[in-house]
């Protein structure tokens, strides 16, 4: 992994094709959301497979906590399509067989030259795309569980919604006061407030 790449740095807004073949970009996928990245060996990968499966279930707790979840390999977009339906995914999966991203995160797992895949991570981000966590996924135990990323997405979602704790006097306050810019979804966006402060 490059060594900017860090806690607190910013990913590149990669865009690839996803399952469908549509050009998407990290940015797009995101919004104004915590996300999940997972960078997989591809549907060839039992380790990645089995990932997967655990990420079907957290999954549907991600949508209705507002969160989102995207794979990412070097499989081509028919294997990339059919990676995601063999586990019965739902998230977006993206295609780069040109390997953009191993490259330029120097992550080509040069001890399997057959399939030439990037060394399986997965990102926790911020809103912004902002590095949050990093698990490196060479090893199987390396990867995060579902747990882990509870934990991660709740002390994220802390950091990013103002509205976290609504028991505040101070918040009570100011719905009372129809102060709802301090809410989600009635008020502005993480990266909206960010950007006023700068």
């Amino acid at each position: 992994m490059r060594s900017d790449i860090v806690p607190g740095s910013i990913l590149h807004d990669y865009e690839l094709s996803d399952h469908t073949g549509k050009h998407r970009k990290l940015s797009e996928l995101q919004g104004p959301h915590p996300m999940v990245l997972v960078l997989s060996r591809g549907g060839f990968c039992p380790k990645d497979r089995r990932q997967a499966e655990g990420l079907v279930q957290l999954y549907r707790e991600l949508e209705v906590a507002y969160c989102r979840l995207v794979t990412m390999s070097t499989d081509n977009i028919t294997e990339t399509s059919e990676y995601r339906a063999g586990v019965g995914a739902q998230w977006p999966f993206l295609s780069d067989p040109a390997r953009i991203v191993q490259k330029d995160l120097n992550i080509a797992e040069y001890t399997d030259p057959l399939h030439n895949p990037m060394i399986p991570h997965t990102f926790v981000l911020e809103p912004g795309l902002v590095v949050y966590k990093i698990y490196n996924g060479y090893w199987f135990f390396g990867r995060p569980t579902v747990e882990d990323l509870r934990q991660d997405l709740r002390a994220v979602l802390k950091k990013c919604r103002p509205d976290w704790d609504i028991t505040t006097p101070e918040l009570k306050a100011a719905w009372q006061q129809g102060r709802k810019d301090l809410f989600y979804p009635y008020g502005k966006t993480y990266l909206q407030t960010l950007g006023e402060q700068d």
